[in-house]
C-alpha cells in the first residue's frame, strides 16, 4: 500500500512538472553579490510551472505567458517577484535575508533563530562535509566540530567509528551521542547514506540536550536529509571510484635480518603482510530523483556501495534506498511528511588476526606445506605450512583464506509526521516511527584450519559460530508550539509535549565443532557436529528483552527581549522500565540566557558580539533492564540457577550537570565562537562487589563522580571573497581534562597486557583525584644488564619494587608514563575557488596523548625462546634486551598532524542543454601524509580499550572508557585512499 502510494505521488509529480510545454521560453540567471546561486527556485506565480538554477545559476523555463510573474527564491535570501512583460531574458540578483538565515538552525523539537540560541550548537552543511570515500555519516564530521571526537583507528570498513562529544560522559552507560534523523529519535547513522544528508547539527552542551532527557546525556546529533523542492523533476547521479593502499606499517625484520638476529631459519623468504593485504577499492553509485509542485514535494534515492578493505577478504556490499514525500492540504494548514529508508549490508569481516600474525609470523617460513624444509603433512592443514608446537603462532594466509567470517544487516525505518496549524501562531505536531533491525554473523573454520579450527585435534576439528540479533523500536511523540509577542519588544515561544518509546530485542549465539571432513560448510549443517553427542563442548546462548519503555513529558519556553536579550528554559520528566518502582522517574531541567551586546554597544565594524550562559541536567540509563530485580545464571549443569546480581530497588538515574559559557563574535569576513564548559557526572551505574547475602556477591549500584573541564574555539575567515575567486580558512580547537572525584575504590590498575606471559600486567591506573587516562608502569632508565632493562627507583628509597603486586603500594616504583587522552585536538579547513575550479584541503591533528605499543612490548625484545617469531624493528629496538618487561620503553608519544583530505573539483560550463544541466568532476585523496614520531601503524588516539573481539563485528565484546591509550594487536591498519568522483544533473 505504501509503495503504491509513493509510486502514485511520483507519477503525479512528474506529470505536473512535464505535463505541458510551449515554444515560448524565458531564460536567465540568479546570483548574489558574490556570484551564481545554484539551486535557486524559479516558479511562474500561481502555477506549478517551475525549475531550479544549475551549477552556474542559470535557468530556462518554458510555457511562460507574456504577462506572467516569476517568483525567485533561495534559502537565506529575500524572495523576488519579476514581471515577464514580454522579456525572454531575466537576470536577478538576490539580497541576503539576515532574519531568514537565522531561522534555519534545527534544535530539539523545533528550530530557533541562530542569534536567539543560548546553547552550544554547531551546524555543518553539505559543502563543509569531508570529501572522498565516506562510508558512514559520522565520518562526514571528523575534525569539523570542536569538541566532537570521531576515530576509527585503522579504518576497518566493517567497524563503526568511536564517537565522543566532550570526552567521557559516562562510565557504565552508553557514551555515544544520541542520533536524531529528521525528527526520529534513536535512529542509526548506519541507515542513512552520506549522499542523502543535507546538514548535521550537533547539540553539544547540557542545556541544549536536556530536552531529550536520558538519551541526550552524551550529546545529540541532529541529521537533516535532503528533500525535494518545487520545480521540474531533477535527476542527480553521484559516482565514486577509489583505490587504497597501506599507509604505514609497524616495521619488522626481513627474512635476512631475522636470520642475522638469531631467528630460526626455515629456508624461505616471505613478506607475510604482502600476502594478507591487497590494494583496496571502493565503488559508490547514488541516484536521486526529486521534484514537486506548489503543494507537494518528493525525493527518492538509491545508493550502492562496494568496499574492499586492504585486508584480504574484508569489506562489504551495501544497498540503501530512501524516500520522502511532503504535502500540504486543508488550505495549507496540515503538512504531512512521510519518510522511509531501507538498508541491506552484506559484510565479509575477515580476521584482523591475519594482520597480527602477518607481523609476527616467522619471515623464513613458507606459505605452503609443499615448500616445507622438512616432511610436513600439508593435507591436514589445507595445504598450508604451520609452525606446530608454538604458542600463539598461526599461518596468516591460512587464516584469511581457509576460514570465513560473514555478516548481514537489514534495517528498515519509516516515519509519518503531521503538523497542523491551529492558528497562524499555534501548531500541533504528531510523529510516529518504527525501526526494525536484523543482524546476523556466521563464522566457519574448517577441519584443516589450525587457527580456530583446531586441526591438530584427533577428535574435535572445525568450528562453526552463529550469531543473530533482532531489534524493534517504536516511537510516538506529540507536541504543540505557541508563539506570541508583547508590546512589539518581547517574543515568546512555548512548547509542550509527550514522548513514548519502546524497544524489544532478541539475540542468540551458537557455537559447535567436531565435524567429520571438509565436504560441506558445516556452519550450514550443524547436525553433523560431534558436540551434539559430547556434553560440555557446544555453546548455546539466547536473550530476550521485554518491553523496554521510556515515557516522557517535556516543555520549553523561549523568549526574546528587545531583539537582543534571549532566554531559554526546558524541563523533561522521564520514566524508564529499567528502574524499580521507587526510582522510575527522573527530572531533567535546563536554562540558558544570552545577550547581543553589540545591539547596545554599537561597536564599529562589529556585526555580532553575543555572550551566553547555559546550564542543563541530563541522565543515563542502566546498561540493561531488570537491575532492580534479582538476576540468576545457570550452575553449569543446566539443572539449577545460581545467584548473579542482587536486586537493587534503590538504583536511580545517573546524572550529568553541565554549565557552558560562550562568546560569539562576527566582524565582516571574520567570525569566531568560544565555549568554556564544566560538567559533573555522578551516580554511575556500576556492577559492584558486595558482602555475600543470600548467595549474591554482586549488585548494580550508583557510585562515583567525575568532573570534566574544557574549552572549544572555532574561527573562520574569508581571506578572499570575490566574484571569480574566493578563499576561506577555518580552525577549530578543543581541549578537556576529566578527573575522577569519587569511585568504588580509591585506586586500581586495570587493562592487562595479555598473553603470552603478561596476562597480569595491568597498564592503566584509575585513581580518585587523578585524571582519567593515566598510563602506569615502571620507568626504563636506558641501561640494559644481562638482557634485562634497568628500571628506575622512582621513589628513591634504594629498593626496587616493580612487581605487579607493588603497582599501587607506597613503596612501589611505578610512575605516570603518559595520558591516553590528547591534551588538545584541532582541525584546519581550507576552501579555495578559482573560476570553475575548487580546492578543499583539510588537516587534522591530536597532541599530548600517548599510546602503549603492545606489538613492541611483545615482539621487540630478542627473547631467545621466541626465535620462531619475527621481531619488531623500530628505532627504539635494542638487541641487548632479551627479556620481556613492560615499561616506559613501550609507551610512545603519539602526537600527529595529518593531511586528512584533499579534493580538487571542476564544474563544467554546460551550455543550453535539454537533458544535462550540470557536470562536475572531483579527485580527492585521504590520509595523504601524517607527521608523527609514533612507530605503530596509526597514531590516532585509542579512546577506549577494545580488548579482544569475537566472531565478526556483531560478536564484539564491550569497551572500557577508563582505559584509553592501548594500541592493541588486533587493530586494523590505516589506508591511504585516492578517489575520482562524477556528479551529473539532469
Amino acid at each position: 500500500m505504501k509503495i503504491t502510494l509513493l509510486r502514485s505521488l511520483l507519477v503525479i509529480g512528474a506529470f505536473l512538472c512535464f505535463g505541458s510545454t510551449q515554444a515560448q521560453e524565458v531564460s536567465g540567471s540568479v546570483r548574489d553579490a558574490n556570484g551564481p546561486l545554484p539551486g535557486a527556485s524559479v516558479v511562474v506565480k500561481g502555477t506549478t510551472n517551475g525549475t531550479q538554477t544549475d551549477f552556474d545559476g542559470l535557468f530556462a523555463l518554458n510555457n511562460v505567458a507574456d504577462d506572467a510573474t516569476l517568483v525567485i527564491s533561495y534559502i537565506g535570501y529575500k524572495t523576488v517577484e519579476v514581471a515577464v512583460a514580454g522579456k525572454t531574458t531575466i537576470d536577478v540578483t538576490l539580497e541576503e535575508d539576515a532574519e531568514a538565515l537565522q531561522e534555519v538552525v534545527v534544535t530539539g523539537y523545533g528550530s530557533q533563530a541562530k542569534k536567539e540560541i543560548t546553547s552550544s550548537i554547531t551546524k555543518v552543511g553539505e559543502e563543509e562535509f569531508n570529501k572522498g570515500v565516506v562510508n558512514t555519516a559520522a565520518n562526514l564530521l571528523q575534525g569539523k566540530v570542536a569538541g566532537l571526537t570521531i576515530y576509527n583507528k585503522g579504518g576497518n570498513p566493517n567497524v563503526d567509528p568511536v564517537v565522543r562529544l566532550r570526552g567521557i560522559s559516562t562510565v557504565g552507560a552508553n557514551s555515544s551521542p544520541l542520533v536524531v534523523i529528521d525528527g526520529v529519535v534513536g535512529a542509526s547513522l548506519n541507515n542513512v547514506d552520506p549522499n542523502d544528508i543535507e546538514s548535521i547539527t550537533v547539540l553539544k552542551d547540557g542545556s541544549a540536550a536536556a530536552i531529550y532527557g536520558t538519551r541526550g546525556s552524551s550529546g545529540v546529533i541532529l541529521v537533516t536529509t535532503k528533500s525535494g523542492k518545487v520545480g521540474a523533476v531533477k535527476v542527480e547521479y553521484n559516482g565514486q571510484l577509489a583505490v587504497s593502499s597501506r599507509a604505514h606499517l609497524l616495521p619488522v625484520m626481513s627474512a635476512d635480518e631475522f636470520v642475522a638476529a638469531g631467528g630460526v631459519d626455515l629456508g624461505s623468504k616471505t613478506d607475510w603482510l604482502d600476502e594478507v593485504t591487497i590494494n583496496g577499492s571502493s565503488k559508490i553509485n547514488n541516484v536521486a530523483v526529486s521534484g514537486g509542485d506548489g503543494n507537494s514535494t518528493y525525493r527518492v534515492s538509491g545508493n550502492f556501495r562496494e568496499e574492499q578493505g586492504i585486508l584480504y577478504n574484508s569489506g562489504f556490499k551495501q544497498y540503501n534506498t530512501r524516500a520522502n514525500v511532503s504535502t500540504r492540504t486543508f488550505n495549507d494548514k496540515l503538512r504531512i511528511d512521510f519518510d522511509a529508508s531501507y538498508t541491506k549490508r552484506n559484510s565479509n569481516f575477515s580476521f584482523n588476526e591475519g594482520l597480527r600474525y602477518g607481523l609476527l609470523y616467522n619471515p623464513t617460513a613458507p606459505i605452503y606445506a609443499v615448500d616445507s624444509p622438512f616432511p610436513f603433512d600439508g593435507a591436514s592443514y589445507g595445504g598450508y605450512f604451520e609452525t606446530l608446537g608454538l604458542f600463539d603462532s598461526f599461518n596468516p594466509v591460512s587464516i584469511v583464506k581457509q576460514s570465513t567470517n560473514l555478516g548481514t544487516r537489514d534495517e528498515f525505518v519509516y516515519s509519518a509526521n503531521f503538523n497542523y496549524d491551529i492558528l497562524d501562531n499555534w501548531d500541533v505536531n504528531v510523529l510516529f516511527s518504527q525501526q526494525t533491525s536484523k543482524s546476523n554473523a556466521k563464522g566457519y573454520s574448517p577441519t584443516t584450519a589450525l587457527y580456530l579450527g583446531n586441526a591438530t585435534s584427533p577428535i574435535r576439528k572445525g568450528l562453526a559460530q552463529l550469531y543473530s540479533e533482532e531489534r524493534n523500536f517504536k516511537l510516538f511523540e506529540a507536541y504543540t508550539t505557541y508563539n506570541t509577542n508583547f508590546a512589539q519588544r518581547v517574543n515568546l515561544s512555548v512548547t509542550a509535549g509527550y514522548s513514548w518509546q519502546q524497544q524489544n530485542q532478541f539475540n542468540y549465539f551458537l557455537s559447535a565443532g567436531g565435524f567429520p571432513n571438509n565436504a560441506l560448510q558445516y556452519v550450514n549443517a550443524l547436525q553433523w557436529s560431534s558436540d551434539l553427542d559430547n556434553a560440555g563442548f557446544a555453546n548455546y546462548n539466547s536473550n530476550e528483552w521485554p518491553d523496554d519503555r521510556i515515557i516522557a513529558y517535556f516543555a520549553r519556553a523561549s523568549a526574546t527581549f528587545d531583539d537582543a536579550i534571549f532566554f531559554n528554559a526546558s524541563v523533561r520528566r522521564e520514566g524508564s522500565s529499567r528502574f524499580g518502582v521507587d526510582n522510575k522517574w527522573g527530572t531533567f531541567p535546563a536554562v540558558g540566557v544570552g545577550a547581543d551586546l553589540n545591539h547596545y554597544l554599537k561597536l564599529t565594524n562589529v556585526d555580532l558580539l553575543k555572550v551566553r550562559l547555559g546550564y542543563g541536567v541530563t541522565g543515563a540509563l542502566p546498561p540493561t533492564f531488570s537491575l532492580s530485580q534479582n538476576q540468576y545464571v545457570d550452575n553449569g549443569s543446566r539443572l539449577a540457577a545460581v545467584p548473579a546480581f542482587q536486586a537493587n530497588p534503590d538504583l536511580k538515574w545517573e546524572e550529568k550537570a553541565e554549565t557552558n559559557f560562550g562568546i560569539e563574535f562576527a566582524s565582516g569576513r571574520l567570525n569566531a565562537t568560544l565555549d568554556l564548559y564544566t560538567r559533573n557526572v555522578r551516580d554511575f551505574i556500576l556492577a559492584t562487589t558486595i558482602e555475600n547475602l543470600q548467595g549474591f556477591d554482586s549488585q548494580y549500584q550508583n557510585a562515583g563522580r567525575m568532573q570534566t573541564n574544557g574549552m572549544e574555539l572555532a574561527v573562520n575567515y574569508d581571506v578572499i571573497k570575490r566574484d571569480k575567486i574566493s578563499y576561506n580558512t577555518g580552525i577549530n580547537f578543543s581541549t578537556y581534562s576529566t578527573v575522577l572525584k569519587e569511585f568504588t575504590t580509591p585506586q586500581q590498575v586495570i587493562a592487562d597486557l595479555g598473553s603470552p606471559g603478561q596476562n597480569s600486567t595491568a597498564m592503566i591506573r584509575v585513581a580518585v583525584g587523578e585524571k582519567i587516562g593515566q598510563i602506569w608502569g615502571p620507568v626504563f632508565t636506558g641501561e640494559v644488564v644481562d638482557g634485562s632493562q634497568v628500571l628506575a627507583d622512582v621513589n628513591g628509597d634504594g629498593v626496587l619494587n616493580t612487581g605487579q603486586d607493588q603497582a599501587l603500594a607506597e613503596d612501589g616504583d611505578f610512575a605516570d608514563l603518559g595520558s591516553g587522552i590528547p591534551d588538545f585536538e584541532l582541525g584546519w579547513t581550507n576552501q579555495l575557488s578559482i573560476g570553475k575550479f575548487d580546492v578543499n584541503a583539510f588537516f587534522r591533528g591530536a597532541f599530548g596523548h600517548s599510546l602503549i605499543n603492545t606489538f613492541r612490548a611483545f615482539y621487540e625484545p630478542r627473547v631467545g625462546s621466541q626465535g620462531s617469531y619475527n621481531f619488531v624493528n623500530t628505532k627504539y629496538a635494542n638487541p641487548e634486551i632479551t627479556n620481556a618487561q613492560y615499561s616506559s620503553l613501550y609507551v610512545e608519544k603519539a602526537d600527529f598532524f595529518r593531511l586528512d583530505n584533499l579534493s580538487i573539483g571542476y564544474t563544467f560550463d554546460i551550455k543550453e542543454n535539454k537533458y544535462i544541466k550540470g557536470v562536475r568532476l572531483t579527485a580527492s585523496g585521504q590520509n595523504l601524509f601524517t607527521i608523527t614520531s609514533y612507530t605503530g601503524a596509526d597514531p590516532e588516539p585509542q579512546l577506549v580499550d577494545i580488548g579482544e573481539t569475537g566472531i565478526g563485528a556483531f560478536g564484539a565484546l564491550g569497551s572500557n572508557p577508563l582505559a584509553p591509550g592501548i594500541d592493541r594487536r588486533n587493530n586494523y591498519f590505516a589506508a591511504r585512499t585516492f578517489t575520482l568522483g562524477l556528479n551529473l544533473n539532469f
